[in-house]
């Protein structure tokens, strides 16, 4: 059964974009379209999104948002994602600047005023648009007040409708001043520990959490994950008792942009039924690092946030007995200083097999997909994890940490069969003797390509993905109705 879906969120590819979520919200609404259902789409006007020059009109509706003590008028544009519509909140004060979030320096100081803005006016957008949505579904803290609002100041003009909340990392919260409550609007007795209040801050994700009929996390490992104290950033406790309500529905990915056969960005294409491009994209990798081993040496990729997330703790520390192998590697990401002036200074270190890119590089990251041998995610945690999943569609053998979506998502290599290489303890150890593991079989040349072509059979589309979001509509629907 088709239903109504109102999605809100602070980044949707291709319009605007720091990370995963935006590739998440741009391609699986296409495909919870394919299923029945109707989607609407909002999204902050941000600078970022008029640079693009897309298709976007004016609506000729205005909105007013409350914030705080302010009455603030919100310009609504129009946009499509396909043949859906995305509707942009345009107030330049709080949208137009440089970047999303926040600086190099930091967070904008203004953040809790300019996404309770975006998440009220979202809702007061879908009044003036007179939409009746069976669903409200908003993504990461900077949304997480929309089911708050929906659960008091609207409840009335919204009675059943189902609240759906998606954590895509919940190390990232929306914390705030406690006094800066008021700022919200909501009602004062939501201030409290059963509410909004997080160690004398307000915290926008736990509001999301709360408030909602069904919390999702990207991948069900994860889901399992922050309900621990290792992984629960602080909020496990709020977690755990939301758990009846709590599921992990896998990411997907979309085939139409990572798929070697087709992809634009790499020197040569090539499939499952013929492999020989591969050899060429590997060939332009390494000159386009300015590498100089052989072709037959093992190369190995890294595309990464440069941060002890992502572990680069551990990876640092097994720096030293990885560049004593005999190996080349590429790495393409930006993050935290020490790790970029580490890894700058072992390339100059290792000049002809370690090459180091510090950027965000859409071709280049194609380009590494396509030319490495193996790919390398030794992540301390990963909510679901994207890069993995690529690099089995373009035969590049995942090296990962069993973690969230890198757990659910590769099967180790034992006795022909799996699809990549994964180990459990977080050190440098466990990850080099995993890393050493998949060197050795490279050198077998039958078994590593079999391991390669059953890496390209794996399929993570949006399908999967979205009949269980459908699902889950139903489930959140009843729940408010209740």
């Amino acid at each position: 059964m088709g239903r109504l879906i109102i999605i809100a969120a602070s980044e949707i590819a291709p319009f605007a974009k720091t990370g995963g979520l935006a590739d998440v919200l741009g391609a699986l609404p296409l495909a919870l379209q394919a299923t029945g259902h109707d989607i609407t789409l909002f999204l902050p006007y941000y600078r970022e999104v008029a640079d693009k020059n897309l298709p976007i009109t004016k609506t000729g509706i205005e909105v007013r948002v409350p914030v705080g003590k302010k009455n603030l008028s919100v310009e609504l544009l129009k946009g499509n994602l396909g043949n859906l519509s995305v509707y942009f909140l345009k107030r330049d004060e709080y949208f137009d600047r440089s970047q999303l979030y926040g600086t190099n320096d930091g967070d904008y100081f203004d953040n809790l005023e300019r996404f309770t803005l975006f998440s009220r006016g979202v809702i007061e957008a879908a009044l003036a648009l007179k939409l009746k949505p069976d669903v409200f579904w908003a993504h990461d803290w900077q949304t997480g007040l929309i089911p708050a609002y929906l659960k008091t100041i609207y409840s009335k003009k919204f009675p059943k409708v189902a609240k759906i909340f998606t954590i895509h990392n919940l190390a990232y919260q929306g914390r705030f001043s406690a006094e800066e409550f008021s700022v919200t609007g909501l009602p004062e007795e939501l201030n409290n520990a059963q509410g909004l209040e997080f160690w004398d801050d307000i915290n926008l994700l736990k509001s999301g959490v709360i408030y909602s009929d069904v919390i999702t996390t990207v991948s069900e490992a994860y889901s399992r994950e922050i309900e621990t104290k290792e992984y629960g950033c602080g909020m496990e406790g709020v977690l755990v008792s939301r758990a009846d309500s709590l599921y992990g529905i896998l990411n997907g990915v979309d085939y139409a942009l990572w798929d070697p056969s087709i992809d634009e960005h790499i020197a040569e294409n090539y499939s499952i039924k013929d492999l020989k491009g591969k050899a060429s994209c590997k060939k332009d990798i390494l000159k386009e690092f300015g590498l100089k081993v052989k072709q037959s040496t093992p190369l190995i990729g890294i595309i990464s946030r440069l941060a002890d997330q992502k572990g680069f703790d551990i990876l640092s520390k097994a720096m030293g007995s990885i560049m004593e192998e005999d190996l080349a590697m590429v790495v393409l990401g930006t993050g935290e200083e020490k790790y970029q002036e580490l890894f700058l200074n072992l390339a100059k270190n290792y000049p002809k097999k370690l090459g180091v890119k510090i950027a965000f590089d859409n071709a280049t990251a194609h380009k590494i997909e396509a030319g490495s041998d193996i790919f390398l995610m030794p992540s301390h945690y990963e909510p679901c994890g994207l890069n993995q999943i690529y690099s089995l569609r373009y035969g590049t053998v995942p090296v990962v940490r069993a973690t969230g979506g890198l757990d659910d998502t590769i099967k180790d290599y034992k006795n022909g069969r799996g699809c990549g290489f994964k180990f459990k303890g977080y050190s440098a150890l466990s990850l080099t003797k995993k890393l050493k593991e998949a060197l050795a079989l490279f050198k077998d040349k039958k078994s590593w390509k079999a391991l390669m072509l059953r890496a390209m059979t794996e399929d993570f589309s949006w399908n999967a993905s979205a009949e269980k979001y459908s699902e889950l509509f139903e489930v959140a629907i009843k729940k408010a109705s209740l």
